[in-house]
């Protein structure tokens, strides 16, 4: 099985631990990446708020570049996979604004190929080839599966998992043993596109998503985007601070908790990377 692979910029920087995980998790599954050359930011959270023909022409690029590997594009992070998906519907509806964005990246654009999340392709895979990559299996562990806003919304646009009660990172969760708690918080956003620019509002918003995934019982919150993980995590220290908390809930993606269950070293993983140190929650699964 093999993917064009699109990091994006933050994998190989501030959630250079996704990528790790992604890698190594998709090498024991048996799933072949294939970066795809030369490939540029896709434009989430800043070149949509500018300009519609400028983030439509970023993410583009990506795709054309990727149709040269003649295979699907496989992409980890939420916020990029929302921005590649939604340029390729927006291009498939509209033939001015595809030859538009075909004149400015300088590049053949046919649309044959698909985006995929890479929940959602290891959600297809065979459940006893899934089956048969754990060999720790996360039992006793008590995670909060949370989505963000990104990864199933618009469903017309995702369109692979209920946009109000997903479950594909709940389903992948169980596989590997760990027990997924119920909770409302699922989708609710982050706030992580207004950090610097609304900072009190999105305090509060992380202060809910903790309290409430704490409320239910949750040992780590696991997510899918790098910008809400990022968030969740190094924002505790504040949230603490400023509303009396004392948070310390492992925010880890779900590649990494995948990874501890097939045995992965913490290093290997990029466990030891995070603000809130998810080790000895790990180690108290023995």
């Amino acid at each position: 099985m093999r993917y064009a692979y699109y990091s994006g910029c933050t994998l190989h920087a501030t959630a250079r631990e996704f990528d790790l995980s992604t890698r190594a998790v998709c090498s024991r599954l048996g799933i072949e990446l294939e970066e795809i050359p030369d490939w540029n930011c896709c434009g989430a959270t800043a070149a949509h708020a500018t300009s519609h023909l400028l983030s439509v022409a970023l993410a583009a690029r990506n795709l054309a570049l990727a149709e040269t590997q003649e295979a699907d594009l496989l992409v980890p992070c939420a916020a990029c996979y929302h921005r590649l998906v939604t340029a390729r519907k927006e291009m498939s509806e509209n033939p001015h604004l595809r030859e538009r964005v075909v004149r400015i990246i300088g590049r053949e654009y046919r649309g044959r190929i698909g985006v995929r999340s890479l929940l959602e392709v290891l959600d297809h895979l065979d459940p006893e080839r899934l089956a048969a990559g754990v060999v720790r299996p996360l039992r006793g562990l008590k995670v909060a599966c949370y989505y963000g806003c990104l990864l199933v919304r618009p469903p017309a646009v995702t369109g692979f998992d209920d946009p109000e009660q997903p479950q594909v990172m709940d389903r992948l969760m169980r596989q590997w043993g760990a027990e997924p708690v119920d909770w409302g918080y699922k989708t609710e956003c982050c706030g992580a596109g207004q950090g610097f620019s609304n900072e009190p509002v999105v305090l509060k918003l992380v202060r809910d998503i903790l309290a409430t995934a704490s409320r239910a019982g949750a040992d780590c919150l696991v997510c899918a985007c790098t910008l809400c993980q990022s968030n969740l995590d190094a924002r505790q220290g504040h949230v603490n601070r400023v509303y009396g908390s004392d948070f310390r809930l492992p925010v880890m993606y779900f590649t990494q908790l995948i990874g501890v269950g097939m045995g992965m070293e913490a290093r290997e993983l990029g466990l030891d990377s995070l603000f809130v140190d998810p080790r000895p929650v790990i180690r108290a699964l023995g």
